[in-house]
Parts: structure tokens; sequence; C-alpha cells
């Protein structure tokens, strides 16, 4: 059974060393989902680093300072614009859902991995706010190991969810 563990970053630096450990560990790109405010290029397009036709990062510049080194998890990447939250940088899984529940936010895209949506709305003010939220969605028995690389990075708010 599919657990989801999240956890949320203050800064690129860690969540980047989070994933690479991960990443290490045999997590998998399709596992791993990573959600940033784009505070960088507000005011424009990024699809010259984003192709939004395939969902696949061009190069690793793509999120500039945002999302940096985090750009291989190049599953589902892009741009969305969330209403109430303004564009975000989206790579992984979550992508998926958030493109398909826009008009519900992070909020309503995470109650489809048991995250319930009073808390979803505190993940959303924490990607406010500048800081970066990493998932990991997987079979119960790597949740632990997910949660444990995510606490050693220095992830705040680490929590698992069925």
């Amino acid at each position: 059974m599919d657990k989801t563990v999240i956890g949320v970053f203050d800064s690129r630096d860690k969540a980047e060393n989070a994933v690479n450990e991960m990443r290490n560990s045999g997590f998998t790109e399709n596992e791993i989902s990573i959600v940033a405010k784009n505070q960088e290029g507000q005011n424009r397009q990024e699809n010259d680093d984003i192709d939004m036709e395939t969902g696949s990062v061009a190069d690793g510049t793509t999120t500039g300072s945002v999302l940096g080194g985090l750009a291989g998890l190049a599953v589902g990447a892009g741009a969305l614009a969330i209403p109430g939250l303004g564009p975000i940088i989206a790579a992984g899984p979550i992508a998926g859902l958030l493109s398909g529940a826009a008009s519900g936010g992070i909020a309503g895209a995470l109650i489809d991995w048991g995250i319930p949506e009073e808390r979803g709305r505190e993940y959303e003010e924490e990607l406010r706010q500048g800081k970066i939220l990493a998932t990991v969605r997987a079979d119960e028995s790597k949740i632990q190991d997910a949660a444990n690389i995510f606490r050693k990075n220095g992830a705040k708010d680490v929590e698992t969810h069925s």
C-alpha cells in the first residue's frame, strides 16, 4: 500500500541534498515530487526552459535558483499558476495532481494523497512564504527511509499520510 511522506525545506540546497540522497537510496523520479513558488520570472513565461507539451525539463536551469539541480525530476515538470498562490514550479507525480486540481490549489491536490485539507492549506502557506515542499509517494516499506532522509537534510514538519 502506498503512503505519502511530506516535508518542508527552507532552502533549495537542503531540498536538493535530500532528493539526491533519495535517488542514491533507490527512490525513483516517479516517487519524488517537489513544489516551489516561482519567485523568479513572475512577469515572464518559463516556456523557454520547460516543454509544456511533453512536461519535460529542457535543461538544468529550468527554474533558475528556485529548484536548480532538482530539475532532474523531469516527470511531469512544469510551471503552473495556482489561484491565491501565484506561479509555482512542480516536478514529479505531484505536478499532474496540481494541474488537474488547479482550482482547488495545493490543498485540493494533496487530498488525493491522504493529506487532510486543513494540513494541505498549511503547506500551501509554507509555499507562499517561499519554502519548498517535497513529497515521496511510495510503498509503505520505503516511507520511513524517506522521512529519515528528509529530517537528516533539514526538512521541517515531516509527516506521513496514508
